[in-house]
């Protein structure tokens, strides 16, 4: 059974497929969230928006919809693909995501949650949990969360994702949403002490693996967004540090000829460099050469045609001073 100690948040244009897979090399236990997939484009649209590398596991899927029908009959689809979890968002704020009445606005409709919920639940046996806010707007006590959270949980939701910042469903860009209400942690840990019987994952703001640590003192899980996707290597002590499994760390040079193989499989099916490349810009933050990496890659990986030796020529520019880093 998988874990809800350490995640990374489900994130629009980042974490997809390619992203994860890198990810996993990583981290062998962290818990992964594919990026918000609407119920309409799963049952509507033409791509398949569920497909995954099987090394993503334990690996969930993050659904954006509020009509219950279609949300089962997405948890349908999702279990068959065999996705360890289904999440359901309730935190985004964008306009868009309000105008499909899903996301954040959700907040204010427990019923009908706890409604999606409980179809889900009738037809899957994975499962489910819910991601959202401390409040929207000027509905932002902390009786609204408990009153929200204590409906939905009557309808067999027990998992929590909780960003501890309210969101502003207009005046503010998602951006902002992610940056300008004030955090609130405590109100996360009440959470968690009123109903101890739920697992409560804690969201927002959080930098690094000490935090992380301290959070934990209070909750069941910790979600890592921003700081996962733009310093993913932070990421290579979390199997060590939270599930006591001190395996030799893949260096990130290894992680490099690792993406290589899986770059070439990408560009024979016609993929291009770039979809895989963008999210790899990042790996090494803070060592020497990083700078020289990323300005190769992001000069080199768009162009038609390229291949792998972009990235050969950018790992070229970064020293490989790996001594095996072993987890102590």
């Amino acid at each position: 059974m998988y874990s809800h100690k350490i995640s990374i948040a489900p994130m629009l244009d980042w974490t997809d497929r390619h992203y994860r897979y890198m990810a996993r090399l990583i981290s062998k236990h962290q818990l992964l969230y594919t990026e918000m997939v609407t119920t309409g484009a799963i049952i509507h649209g033409k791509g398949d928006y569920l497909s995954y590398n099987e090394q993503e596991h334990p690996v969930a899927l993050q659904l954006g919809g509020s009509d219950p029908k279609a949300l089962a009959i997405c948890a349908i689809k999702a279990q068959d693909y065999g996705y360890d979890e289904i999440n359901i968002n309730v935190g985004c704020p964008s306009d868009r995501v309000q105008n499909g009445k899903f996301g954040a606005c959700l907040m204010a409709e427990p019923t009908l949650v706890a409604q999606a919920v409980d179809a889900m639940k009738q037809v899957v046996d994975i499962p489910i949990t819910v991601k959202h806010r401390i409040g929207i707007d000027n509905q932002d006590s902390y009786q609204f969360m408990t009153d929200f959270v204590g409906e939905v949980s009557e309808a067999g939701c027990d998992t929590f994702i909780v960003h501890a910042r309210k969101a502003w469903l207009s005046g503010l860009s998602p951006k902002q949403n992610r940056e300008i209400p004030p955090l609130d942690y405590e109100r996360v840990y009440q959470l968690k002490r009123d109903f101890s019987d739920l697992t409560i994952s804690i969201n927002g703001g959080i930098k690094d693996l000490v935090a992380a640590q301290q959070h934990l003192q209070h909750v069941d899980g910790v979600m890592i967004g921003r700081e996962a996707y733009q310093n993913p290597y932070l990421m290579s002590q979390v199997d060590a540090m939270f599930f006591d499994d001190h395996h030799a760390v893949t260096s990130r040079h290894e992680i490099v000829h690792i993406m290589m193989q899986y770059i070439e499989q990408h560009l024979s099916k016609g993929g291009r460099l770039n979809h895989i490349s963008r999210h790899m810009l990042t790996l090494f933050q803070s060592v020497p050469g990083a700078k020289q990496w990323r300005r190769y890659l992001s000069e080199n990986a768009h162009k038609p045609g390229a291949g792998i030796e972009v990235v050969e020529a950018a790992l070229a520019l970064v020293p490989d001073t790996t001594e095996i880093e072993l987890v102590n």
